[in-house]
């Protein structure tokens, strides 16, 4: 590859006059903006940023990269940013918001920069909904390629099962549409795979149709942490697949993303969302009201368009280090385990510490070939820090402390979007199954051998 420092005014304004969207060096007074990513602790440097306006300003973009033998990497909400961007051109999809929905045929096409929330203000009026995560402020597209954990996961699978046809950029500068028929190898990669093969500047997926839900979130007191999650481990299989339960140690910052009842507290989170109604819903989470004296409790009827309100995921861009594992299970052995570093007598810089059972239909089988891990597990496991004063240079020693005390009840793999910082390619790869991971390798050979697209979460890096 051609040194960075050989991209030249010039070369700049060749690339300028090719597209549409802004072209932005770091002597611009938007560069930071356009580059920011969610996480605040990542600080991307690339040495050109295109905000791109569609896939022909994208296709423009990476032909410059390819001409002049640099790296591309791609960014729109930045929600996935585990890892900083150094060099080369930073295509921000960011200004890419079409939303075409069909709900006759129940289904959506989104542009890349479309976040999840502006696709259910769309939807939910007609009864229909998409499979986001555990907060609508991520974007569409880098969720789906990822694979995309839904909040209603265990009753409808994966996000990415939902897929119908993609519109990707290859590192050849070609716009191609990639369905089943199409391209077959190329689709598997692309869900589940993440970004290692093209920029997605578009993608067509299903809806389902929705008329209930039920959910919301208790908070007990920290010093019950042990008894609630004792109960919590035998209420789970009395629960149907229509149910989405999950559980959080929360270290709660003074700061204004919390609830002022709760700030500054060590509290336990439990999240419950129900596709059904509130009768059948009570019944089901009766036995978690009966566990210790909640602090609060905000569980009832809801509108789908609320349902940020179950996990309750901070908006704002904070500076954080994460770290993810799916694990096989869950007992008292296990609960006892990270109860001592991150219990009500830890001293633990951590956030959060995360656990949300999988199964149901997330442990079906695909349709066709896919590349998302997760289905063999029975829960996945995040832990989260801030990286802030006074606490965030023990934060990364304490995740690896915490992933090392999970391990014995690990599977081994992990999920892509909850991965964490990748580190070399053995630990990269543990995101897919072993005969995945050479499906893809096999796919980055194809599409980008040479390895244009060499950043964040990579294969074969």
């Amino acid at each position: 590859m051609v040194p960075h420092d050989t991209i030249s005014q010039d070369d700049v304004q060749a690339l300028a006059d090719s597209v549409t969207g802004p072209v932005i060096v770091p002597d611009d007074a938007d560069y930071a903006d356009e580059g920011r990513a969610y996480n605040l602790a990542v600080q991307h440097a690339p040495d050109v940023i295109l905000g791109a306006t569609d896939a022909d300003d994208v296709a423009a973009g990476i032909r410059w990269a390819g001409r002049l033998g640099c790296p591309v990497s791609v960014q729109a909400t930045g929600h996935g940013a585990s890892s900083a961007i150094d060099g080369g051109l930073l295509i921000s999809t960011s200004r890419m918001q079409e939303i075409v929905v069909d709900p006759v045929e129940r289904t959506a096409r989104v542009g890349a920069g479309v976040r999840w929330r502006d696709v259910l203000a769309a939807t939910v009026p007609h009864g229909l909904i998409g499979l986001n995560g555990s907060s609508t402020a991520v974007g569409v597209v880098g969720y789906t390629v990822g694979g995309g954990l839904p909040i209603l996961g265990r009753a409808f699978g994966f996000a990415s099962d939902r897929v119908r046809s993609f519109e990707v950029v290859t590192p050849d500068g070609e716009v191609r549409h990639v369905d089943p028929d199409s391209e077959p190898d190329l689709f598997a990669a692309l869900r589940g795979g993440k970004g290692s093969f093209g920029i997605v500047t578009s993608l067509t997926f299903s809806l389902l149709p929705l008329s209930e839900l039920y959910g919301g979130g208790i908070m007990y007191p920290g010093a019950d942490a042990a008894e609630v999650l004792a109960a919590f481990s035998r209420w789970l299989p009395t629960l149907p697949d229509a149910a989405a339960p999950s559980i959080a140690l929360l270290r709660l910052p003074d700061l204004e993303f919390v609830p002022e009842p709760l700030r500054g507290q060590f509290v336990v989170h439990l999240r419950f969302a129900y596709v059904g109604g509130p009768l059948d819903g009570a019944e089901l989470l009766a036995p978690m009201r009966e566990v210790s004296t909640p602090l609060m409790e905000m569980v009832g009827p809801m509108s789908y368009l609320d349902v940020d309100q179950v996990h309750m995921d901070p908006v704002d861009a904070l500076p954080f280090e994460d770290g993810g594992l799916l694990l096989h299970s869950f007992d008292e052995t296990a609960q006892r385990a990270l109860l001592e570093l991150v219990g009500p007598q830890a001293d633990t810089p951590l956030l959060m510490v995360e656990v949300r059972p999988l199964g149901g239909n997330l442990a079906l089988p695909p349709v066709g070939v896919d590349s998302v891990s997760g289905r063999d597990a029975a829960f996945s496991f995040i832990t989260i820090g801030l990286m802030v004063p006074p606490v965030g240079e023990r934060v990364p020693r304490a995740i690896r402390d915490v992933m090392r005390a999970m391990e014995p009840f690990s599977t081994g793999g992990t999920m892509v979007n909850f991965h964490g910082r990748p580190g070399d390619e053995a630990d990269r790869a543990r995101a897919w199954s072993p005969e995945a991971y050479a499906r893809l390798t096999a796919a980055k050979a194809t599409y980008d051998p040479t390895n244009m697209l060499r950043f964040g979460h990579g294969v074969g890096v």
